[in-house]
């Protein structure tokens, strides 16, 4: 979710959810150690909880980002080690390390033995030639005896040579059943299904066989999804009734963050997704896309642009399904 998750689309989804773990973009190793911790790191207490996902393989430098990532106040470190781009395997992290397992190890022992929050793992279930059954059994084997809290596990193969990270995405099959078969042979460690979950209702089918899912692109391209997490699955009320009284909670927002010296469309730019079939809906996105990117554009662009928006109170999430 590089590029996508920044803490302006995390206060955002908060909006939409109290209950689900949000996850930041992957950081590097070197970006924490050397660049601007405030830009990279800071959050607001509202996102909680998060979780910081970091990529690396070298567990002295993971220890420490892990140590900095808890003094920020992340209630999670996560180890990537499922991104398959050109750029991630030069720097020998992302799902390269699938066929390193102890290497792995070595790293999550280190940040286990640095921090006192959770530390969990995400990957693939192989790459290129591995054998799933033998490189993803391994793997979790590996990662639980350094004592990880959890595994999340994309249900695709990587394949590092011969496909870009959007085919990555999308063109290795799905098999969610070799990561029901890794759960029921360690049902003491928590195995979370991610890869392909479209909705809700898919979600809370594979609940019956792991113990978390993680919804990326789904929930970013069609954020009014998240308002159906916590009555569904938590057995809780929506923190807003509507996708529409979602948006107009994040003005004040808008307005805090303009005043720091954000421009509007870093915000806005996570939203646009956020009315399906609904009537104004595409009017919405398009006052949004033309206006909040000009100089000097404002709150108000944001609430012109819901006044082209149908009131209704009827679930969106049945209006879109």
């Amino acid at each position: 979710m590089m590029e996508w998750t920044d803490r302006h689309c995390r206060f955002f989804h908060r909006l939409l959810t109290r209950r689900a773990l949000i996850y930041t973009e992957m950081l590097t190793t070197g970006a924490v150690l050397r660049g601007n911790r405030a830009r990279l790191l800071g959050f607001d207490a509202f996102e909680h909880p998060v979780a910081l996902q970091l990529g690396g393989s070298d567990p002295a430098a993971l220890a420490q980002c892990a140590r900095i990532g808890e003094e920020f106040g992340y209630d999670e470190i996560n180890l990537n080690v499922g991104c398959p781009s050109d750029r991630v395997q030069e720097g020998r992290f992302g799902a390269c390390l699938m066929i390193e397992p102890a290497l792995v190890a070595d790293c999550v022992a280190a940040m286990k033995a640095a921090v006192k929050i959770p530390v969990t793992v995400k990957c693939r279930i192989g790459v290129d030639e591995q054998d799933p059954d033998q490189a993803l059994f391994s793997f979790a084997d590996a990662v639980k005896a350094a004592s990880a809290d959890a595994l999340i596990v994309h249900a695709r193969k990587a394949w590092l040579k011969g496909l870009s990270p959007r085919e990555n995405r999308e063109v290795p099959p799905l098999d969610y059943a070799i990561v029901h078969r890794l759960k029921a042979a360690h049902p003491d460690f928590e195995i979370v299904l991610n890869g392909g979950i479209a909705g809700l209702e898919q979600a809370q089918e594979q609940l019956a066989h792991v113990d978390g899912v993680m919804m990326g692109r789904a929930a970013y391209q069609e954020p009014w999804r998240l308002l159906g997490v916590d009555p569904l699955l938590f057995g809780e009320a929506a923190p807003v009734v509507s996708a529409k009284e979602a948006a107009l909670a994040l003005i004040p927002y808008i307005d805090r963050e303009l005043a720091k010296g954000a421009r509007l469309h870093s915000i806005t730019r996570h939203v646009l997704g956020l009315f399906r079939a609904v009537p104004g809906a595409r009017a919405f996105r398009r006052h949004l896309a033309v206006e909040a990117v000009k100089p000097g554009a404002g709150s108000t662009v944001m609430a012109d642009a819901l006044a082209l928006v149908l009131d209704t109170g009827t679930d969106l999430s049945n209006i879109a399904a």
